[in-house]
């Protein structure tokens, strides 16, 4: 059967927060199967566990913020995009501080991180939420969709009015059938314009941010020395930052993501709508792993 993931030991790095600019440490710890995914405040008098999923979000201004008993932990996309790229089923995060650090604005330092720990299958069935009825959310003229797909398909489009944002940069489609994650999404960053800099930091919010850690655009050019890491990497972040939020599902996804414009409010309102409709969507395991779709046959345990 498909089983569930955790990792084989603990291991634990520290970052800079991306919107408070504070040096976070965080720890990821292997946790009992069907205990999901939990982030742990350990800075506070009484530490106070969250757990990673859609109901819990509340702040999505630039990211997605989990609550709970008066507590938050911020920017938790990119280390869960990382978790639902390797598999990861269950995991304790404990994070010493509001915000899970932006390393080098991509997921990747995390698959880094995940890999080097160890990944071991678990004695349990692997659970997954099948889209079985449409479901789309709006607001104004941007769009996220569910659909029913034997697989996991990820169709994003985004439209930026500047020179960069050739029509080569402005749509990609991943199917985990035939992308890989690591290779192809992973190491895609953040990005941000200069003009929004002092607005963003007027309201509290990137702190932190810096060219080691976002590709920066002025009103012509990118700004980052070395360029980018992939021609259509700003479009491929909005996709890596869709997969982290989306797995705030609780479970990878078997379906067909589209979306036009969509941020973390709207990938959020899609998998409230989706949990809220008991017609659209089933939980499904698979005891012969053949019988699951081809995106997530042969998943390896070993570093990519």
């Amino acid at each position: 059967m498909l089983r569930q993931r955790t990792l084989r030991q603990a291991i634990s790095t520290k970052g800079v927060g991306l919107h408070t600019g504070a040096r976070v440490e965080i720890a990821l710890l292997p946790a009992p199967a069907d205990s999901g995914i939990v982030f742990r405040r350990t800075d506070l008098p009484v530490p106070v566990t969250i757990p990673a999923r859609a109901d819990r979000v509340g702040d999505t201004r630039l990211s997605s913020t989990l609550r709970g008993d008066g507590a938050t932990v911020s920017t938790v996309e990119h280390l869960m995009s990382a978790l639902a790229g390797l598999g990861i089923d269950n995991l304790r995060v404990d994070v010493a501080g509001p915000e899970v650090p932006i390393m080098d604005g991509s997921a990747m330092p995390f698959v880094y991180l995940l890999q080097s720990a160890g990944v071991v299958e678990q004695n349990a069935p692997k659970r997954f939420i099948r889209v079985t009825a449409p479901v789309e959310v709006r607001d104004g003229d941007k769009w996220a969709r569910f659909s029913p797909y034997a697989g996991y398909r990820l169709d994003f489009a985004i439209d930026f009015p500047h020179p960069v944002f050739g029509s080569e940069n402005k749509h990609v489609v991943v199917d985990f059938a035939l992308h890989s994650y690591v290779k192809e999404v992973a190491r895609a960053r953040t990005f941000g314009f200069m003009q929004d800099v002092e607005a963003m930091r007027s309201m509290g919010l990137a702190l932190g941010g810096s060219l080691q850690n976002a590709v920066v655009l002025d009103e012509t050019r990118v700004l980052n020395t070395e360029g980018l890491r992939y021609e259509n990497e700003f479009v491929k972040h909005k996709v890596l930052d869709a997969i982290g939020d989306l797995y705030l599902l609780g479970h990878p996804l078997i379906g067909q993501y589209t979306a036009y414009k969509s941020g973390h409010a709207l990938n959020n309102a899609l998998a409230r709508a989706l949990l809220a409709r008991a017609d659209a969507h089933e939980i499904v395991t698979f005891a012969v792993e053949a019988e699951a779709p081809t995106a997530f046959q042969d998943w390896s345990l070993a570093p990519a």
